[in-house]
C-alpha cells in the first residue's frame, strides 16, 4: 500500500514538473533535497542508491542507442579498437549515481582509454555531450548535465588531453536514451556521451 502512494505521489509530482517546466521557479521537490550550492551537484552517497547496484561498464554496451549518438558519432569508422567489446574504446557512454556529478567507478578506465587515445591522436576532437534524468526542473537538469560533462573533461584533462581537443555540451533531460519514468530508464538517462568529431 506504502509502494501504491509513493508510485502515485511520484505520478503527480512529474505531472506538476512538466506543466511548471517553463517557470522561472526550480522544483526540486523531486530530487533527494540534499544540493549543494549553486552548482546543485550533490554528492553520489546521499541519493539513496547503492554504488554497487546499477549500470557497469561490462553491462552496458557504452555507446548510447545503437552504439552511435545521434549527431553523427563516426567513432566506430576510427579502428577496429572501437567495435572490439573487449576494448575499453567500444564504450562511449560513462554514467553517474542519482543527482550525482561523480563518474561511476567502474566507467574510470572508459574515461582513461579515451584520454590515451586522444592523446596519441591530437589532431582527434570528441564532444562530452552531458545529459540527466527527467526528475528536476530542466534548468537544474541542463546544469547538471554540464557538471557531467565537465567531471570527464576534468579527468581527461588530468591524463594530460589539451583542452582544444574537448568540446562540451549539455542537454539535460532532452535526449533520453531510454524512454520510461522507472529507475531502469533514468539510470540509463543519467549519462556523457562520448562523440568523436570527423578530423
Amino acid at each position: 500500500m506504502k509502494l501504491n502512494k509513493t508510485l502515485l505521489a511520484l505520478a503527480i509530482g512529474t505531472l506538476l514538473l512538466s506543466a511548471c517546466s517553463d517557470s522561472d521557479e526550480k522544483d526540486t521537490s523531486l530530487t533527494d533535497g540534499s544540493q549543494n550550492d549553486t552548482s546543485g551537484i550533490n554528492d553520489a552517497s546521499t541519493s539513496g542508491l547503492n554504488k554497487g547496484a546499477g549500470l557497469n561498464g561490462s553491462e552496458m554496451n557504452g555507446s548510447g542507442m545503437n552504439g552511435m549518438s545521434g549527431n553523427g558519432d563516426y567513432a566506430s569508422t576510427l579502428g577496429p579498437e572501437f567495435n572490439d567489446p573487449n576494448n575499453p574504446l567500444s564504450k562511449r557512454t560513462v554514467y553517474f549515481m542519482l543527482d550525482s556529478s561523480e563518474v561511476m567507478p567502474d566507467f574510470i578506465p572508459v574515461i582513461a582509454a579515451h584520454a590515451q587515445y586522444l592523446i596519441a591522436n591530437p589532431s582527434q576532437h570528441i564532444t562530452l555531450e552531458g545529459n540527466a534524468d527527467e526528475r528536476g526542473s530542466r534548468e537544474y537538469n541542463i546544469a547538471l548535465g554540464e557538471q557531467r560533462a565537465k567531471s570527464v573533461a576534468s579527468m581527461m584533462k588530468v591524463k594530460g588531453v589539451s583542452e582544444n581537443q574537448l568540446q562540451l555540451v549539455s542537454y539535460g533531460e532532452e535526449k533520453p536514451a531510454a524512454l520510461g519514468n522507472d529507475e531502469s530508464a533514468w539510470e540509463q538517462n543519467r549519462r556523457v556521451e562520448i562523440v568523436y568529431q570527423p578530423k
